[in-house]
């Protein structure tokens, strides 16, 4: 007599899979979801083997009839070993079935290049710093000197005061042409009628014994051979025109191109562009007068170029007196 087990699918449990289509509920963290869904899947295998195993049984059972052996059923799978033995796989580094592994996004090494603006503008400071230190040192040494220590400084330059100092202590008024030791002469006695020297600019040579009294009152008399070029004797002329205390005019058989002239000073130079031109005329000018204060633009001047002396005064007229 054969037994029979009716399997007819009462006792299989309903799946939790869901539904084609359905959403997935929300919450909870995606790979535990994804766990659970195996452990369900692994469950469903293991009854569904079950189930069958238990078919096979009663199979075994109608044909065993005669057979006394007892039937051994198959030990069934735990399904927790199963879902604990995957997430022991994914805390030991392996990545669970179904899951994308994370990118990493290495970090972008920007070069920068040098700030040359801040550079520039800091060194360009500190040039305009050190410069303005340098001349604001040189103004002190400079205005710490004497006229004529900054005299003595010119490159070229005769100090007549201090080589020929008989020559420049002759200073006496006297009438007619006069000889000189010097061409164009620094010192000596002279006429008691002086050139104007309110920056006149003379067209032909002046007698020296009118200029020399000029040079005694603190001017400073620029001459010029007559075959200097036109424009550089313009502009020997623009540092003389508008300025008191200074005369020009060209000098027949001079040595040199140009030469400058204050009383007991000379220098010789060769182009009017010669720096050393401004330095004589800043560092002599009234400066080595012998009369401070007396005027170069009234009294007995005269203005008429020409080489022989006007003796205004002299007819009927007191003579001259010494060292005025």
């Amino acid at each position: 007599m054969s037994m029979s087990t009716q399997h007819g699918g009462g006792n299989r449990k309903p799946s939790t899979r869901p539904a084609a289509g359905a959403k997935p509920k929300q919450g909870g963290d995606e790979e535990d979801r994804l766990d659970e869904d195996v452990e369900l899947d692994s469950v469903e295998d293991v009854e569904d083997s079950d189930v069958s195993d238990d078919l096979d049984a009663s199979d075994d059972l109608d044909d065993s009839d005669e057979s006394d052996k007892p039937v051994t059923a198959k030990p069934r799978a735990n399904p927790r070993k199963s879902a604990t033995a995957r997430k022991t796989a994914t805390a030991a580094g392996k990545r669970p079935v179904g899951t994308r592994p994370a990118r990493t996004i290495a970090p972008i090494k920007v070069k920068q290049g040098v700030s040359w603006g801040p550079i520039v503008l800091f060194s360009t400071v500190g040039v305009l710093a050190l410069a303005i230190i340098a001349f604001a040192g040189y103004q002190v040494y400079e205005n710490g000197l004497s006229w004529q220590q900054r005299a003595d400084q010119i490159s070229g330059i005769k100090d007549y005061r201090k080589t020929d100092k008989a020559m420049v202590a002759q200073r006496d008024h006297v009438w007619g042409p006069q000889q000189y030791k010097l061409s164009p002469p620094v010192a000596g006695n002279h006429n008691q009628n002086w050139m104007r020297c309110e920056g006149d600019v003379y067209p032909a040579a002046i007698a020296n014994e009118h200029a020399l009294h000029s040079l005694e009152h603190g001017a400073v008399w620029i001459t010029y051979n007559p075959s200097l070029p036109a424009d550089q004797v313009e502009k020997l002329a623009k540092r003389v025109r508008g300025n008191d205390f200074m005369l020009m005019s060209p000098y027949p058989g001079l040595d040199k191109p140009i030469s400058l002239q204050a009383w007991g000073y000379q220098l010789k130079v060769d182009n009017a562009d010669d720096s050393r031109i401004g330095e004589f005329i800043k560092a002599l000018r009234q400066n080595a007068s012998l009369e401070a204060g007396t005027p170069c633009s009234s009294g007995d001047f005269i203005t008429e170029p020409g080489t022989t002396p006007r003796d205004l005064g002299k007819d009927g007229a007191p003579a001259p007196q010494q060292g005025n």
